[in-house]
C-alpha cells in the first residue's frame, strides 16, 4: 500500500518541530524535506549539521514518521563543467543529510536544455552526473532520484536519460503533473521508467480563462488521477505518494493549515488508506 508524505514546500516558514508536529497530527506517514524555516540549503541549519543528525533522526522517529526523501535543487543541465561540479557538491551535502536521517534518496534534476546546447549533449551531461553521484553515494546506502521536470518531464525524454544509465541506484521521482501542465500528456509510465519509479509527486491544477494552469486543492482540478493510479498499480508501486503544494514558489496558494489536511481527507475518500 502506498504511503503519504508532503513536501515542505507547502510550509516554507515552518521550523522542523512544526513540520513534524503537523505531519503527525494530520496523519501523514512521512515528510519530504526541501525547505525548513525558509532555508533551502538544509545543511546550514543546526539540526541538519553532521553532529546533530542522529538526534534529529530520533526526533523524527519519535513522531512516528520517516523522511521520504531529501529534495536538493541540484541541476545537471549546464554546459559549464565547474557549474555541474558545484551542483554535484550541493547534492552531496544534501545526501549526507539523507544518510544521517535514514532517508532513502536525494532528489536532483536534469532540468532545462540551455541556450546553445543540444538535447543529446544535455542528456549526456545529466547521465554522467547521475552516474557520478550514484557511485559516490552507493556506500552510504543513499540513492539518486531524478525528478521528471522541465525539459525532462515527458516519459519519452526521461526515458532517454535512463537508457544511458547502468546504475541501479538511480531512480525516478515521477511528477506527471509537470508534463500534464506543459503538453497535456496523460500520466504514463514507460517501460524504461517502470523499474525506476521510487517516489511520486501529487498535485492538482486547472486551466484558467487565459489558458495558463494554476494549482488548486487536490481533487478540484483537471489532473487525471485515476489514470495515474492505474499506471502505478500496473507496476505494483508501494512507495510514497507525496503531496507537493508549492507555496514557497507560489505564495498566493492556501496556507499549509488548509492544504495539508485537505490532501489527507481527499486521499482517504479515494480509499487509498
Amino acid at each position: 500500500m502506498m504511503k503519504t508524505s508532503f513536501s515542505t514546500l507547502a510550509c516554507p516558514d515552518w521550523t522542523l518541530t512544526e513540520v513534524l508536529a503537523a505531519a503527525a497530527n494530520y496523519g501523514y506517514d512521512g515528510v519530504e524535506l526541501r525547505v525548513v524555516a525558509h532555508e533551502l540549503n538544509l545543511w546550514k541549519l543546526p539540526e541538519f549539521q553532521s553532529s546533530a543528525l542522529a538526534g534529529t533522526r530520533r526526533l523524527i522517529e519519535d513522531h512516528g514518521l520517516v523522511v521520504a526523501s531529501i529534495g536538493s535543487g541540484a541541476c545537471f543541465h549546464s554546459p559549464d563543467v565547474p557549474e555541474r561540479e558545484r551542483n554535484l557538491d550541493s547534492a552531496l551535502l544534501m545526501a549526507e543529510i539523507a544518510a544521517g536521517l535514514g532517508a532513502p534518496a536525494v532528489r536532483v534534476f536534469g532540468d532545462r536544455i540551455q541556450a546553445g546546447s543540444t538535447r543529446d549533449q544535455t542528456v549526456a551531461w545529466v547521465a554522467d552526473c547521475l552516474t557520478q553521484l550514484a557511485d559516490k553515494l552507493k556506500s552510504d546506502g543513499v540513492q539518486v532520484w531524478l525528478e521528471t521536470h522541465g525539459d525532462f518531464a515527458a516519459a519519452a525524454d526521461v526515458s532517454e536519460v535512463l537508457a544511458k544509465l547502468n546504475s541501479a541506484e538511480v531512480g525516478i521521482i515521477w511528477d506527471p503533473a509537470n508534463i500534464f501542465e506543459q503538453t497535456g500528456e496523460v500520466p504514463s509510465i514507460s517501460s524504461t521508467m517502470s523499474s525506476r519509479v521510487r517516489h511520486v509527486h501529487l498535485k492538482d491544477l486547472v486551466r484558467g480563462v487565459q489558458g495558463a494552469f494554476h494549482y488548486v486543492p487536490t481533487g478540484e482540478g483537471e489532473f487525471p488521477f485515476d489514470t495515474m493510479f492505474a499506471s502505478l498499480a500496473g507496476i505494483g508501486f508501494d512507495g510514497f505518494a507525496s503531496f507537493e503544494w508549492e507555496k514557497l514558489w507560489h505564495p498566493e496558494l492556501a496556507s499549509p493549515e488548509i492544504a495539508l489536511p485537505h490532501f489527507i481527507r481527499w486521499w482517504k475518500r479515494r480509499g487509498n488508506s
